[in-house]
Formats: C-alpha cells, structure tokens, sequence
C-alpha cells in the first residue's frame, strides 16, 4: 500500500505524512513545475506542467489497495474504478455510493459558471486546524478499515 497525493496546492501534505509515519505507509507527493515541492518523509514527483498531467500521472501510478488523497473528484472516481481508497482533503471518503452524486453537482456547478446568467456560487470557507484534524481523522479510520478489510496496512 502506498498513499499518493496530488499535492498541487494541498492543504493537508503534512497531515498525510504525520498518519502515515504512524503506519509504516510510503507516501508520493505528485506536483506540477509550478508547485514543487520538499519532503524528508515522502518521495515527490514533479511532473510537467499541463492541465491534467498531475491527475493522469497519479492515476496510472495508483493501485488496487492505494490511498489517494486528492480534492477532484474526476480524480477520484478513476482511482476508485482501479480499486484505490480516495479521500478528501476535508477528510470524508469518496466511495461507490456516493461518487456519481459528486460528479453531478460537479458538472451543474461547472455549467451554472458557464451559464450567460450570473450565477454566485460560494467558496469555501477558510481552512482551520480543525479541518486539518478531521482530514487526520479521516485518513486514520481510512488506513484501520483498510487494514480489517484487506490486511494490507
């Protein structure tokens, strides 16, 4: 098992790494030229700037029993259909269930934006260390119900 972050502008690289130092798991900090990246913990791969490279890269590198930590959700749904764990940065699971919800509100919000009409959709809201510590929290049930489920961690 290893965990792999799509770390373009990532809140939560060094909560990753704090769980994972926990468990014994590798992590891989994928980035674009335009965010690199340093780590003493996890190995981090630069790959060339373009739109989708960082997302294309880390889905063909992730595998079955992989732990991919990404806030796309166009990511996450390939790493589930290649039998990876995906999880958000705010620290709840994409899963089965409920990935073709997301995609949906994803592609109304894009075509809402895309609309002639003004349409004011809200951010989100500033991050706190109470969010980094459900992302922390998140993770950790994660890579224990990964461990009683296929006793890969």
């Amino acid at each position: 098992m290893r965990i792999y972050v799509d770390a373009d502008a990532c809140p939560v690289v060094k909560k990753t790494e704090q769980v994972a130092k926990k468990y014994g798991i590798a992590v891989t900090l994928l980035c674009d030229t335009n965010h690199v990246l340093q780590s003493t913990y996890s190995e981090v791969r630069v790959i060339g700037a373009g739109a989708d490279a960082v997302d294309l890269a880390l889905v063909n590198l992730c595998r079955t029993g992989d732990v991919v930590v990404t806030q796309d959700y166009g990511v996450a749904a390939m790493a589930l259909g290649k039998g990876a764990y995906a999880i958000h940065q705010n620290g709840w699971q994409y899963t089965a269930e409920n990935i073709d919800r997301l995609l949906m509100e994803r592609h109304m919000a894009k075509k809402a934006r895309r609309s002639k009409r003004k349409v004011h959709l809200k951010g989100p809201a500033k991050r706190t260390e109470a969010d980094n510590e459900k992302f922390a929290d998140g993770l950790t049930r994660l890579l224990e119900m990964s461990r009683n489920n296929d006793g890969l961690v």
